[in-house]
């Protein structure tokens, strides 16, 4: 099974300092159709201006993944971490039995350009924990780079999910295969460009627009335009 959840289609919260696409409820928004995918919560796309951001704020029992797509994020957390994350890095928390921490934007005239992940973890009660790794080299030089797994495998950062998020990238007239898999679950959340996919029978997908797909065969499509995605293959 395959549904198209498209751009426009999402929850949108506009605060004068941050605009947010959310792919699933949120906050204000509630949509009783679109509570998570699997073990997939949120994905938040947010535009932060420059010098503004989240004041601290509790977490609990929940796999916090950050994706910069442009600008810079600044990160102080209760676990005594202060690190700036850019373009090409990923970030993990684990939340666990509770954390704080604070996110901003420390470049006054650049907006910053996010996605925020949220994984429900395999079961309550972990010890909060925080990695940072810079991807931006195998996301440059290969077509499907693993960032986030369950192990840890080829240098990906280690969640309490069985759970493995990939960066795909590749360009136009190229040919892109999913990672998905028969008997799992997978989310293609596309960050740019645009993908033909009538042989699926499927309108073509562009930025913002995402694929919810159920025990299928790896799909395949040919690229329009460069694109840049995110594909999640869950339990």
């Amino acid at each position: 099974m395959i549904k198209v959840r498209k751009s426009e289609a999402r929850g949108y919260a506009d605060h004068g300092w941050l605009k947010a696409r959310h792919s699933f409820s949120f906050s204000e928004y509630y949509d009783p159709e679109h509570m998570g995918f699997s073990a997939l919560r949120v994905i938040n796309e947010d535009r932060i201006a420059g010098g503004m951001g989240f004041g601290t704020h509790p977490h609990k029992d929940m796999e916090i993944v950050t994706y910069v797509l442009a600008g810079a994020l600044e990160h102080k957390d209760s676990m005594g971490h202060s690190e700036v994350l850019k373009p090409g890095e990923v970030q993990y928390m684990c939340a666990g039995t509770g954390v704080r921490h604070s996110e901003f934007n420390p470049i006054a005239d650049k907006e910053c350009h996010l996605l925020q992940i949220w994984l429900l973890p395999d079961k309550g009660g972990y010890t909060p924990e925080y990695q940072q790794k810079d991807f931006s080299k195998q996301i440059r030089d290969a077509h499907v780079t693993l960032v986030v797994s369950p192990d840890g495998r080829d240098g990906s950062l280690k969640i309490h999910q069985d759970a493995n998020l990939y960066v795909l990238r590749a360009a136009k007239n190229d040919k892109l295969k999913l990672p998905n898999q028969p008997g799992r679950r997978g989310w293609a959340q596309i960050i740019e460009g645009e993908l033909d996919a009538s042989a699926a029978n499927l309108p073509a997908l562009s930025a913002g627009d995402a694929l919810a797909i159920t025990d299928e065969k790896p799909l395949e499509f040919v690229v329009k335009a460069d694109v840049h995605l995110l594909f999640f293959d869950l339990p």
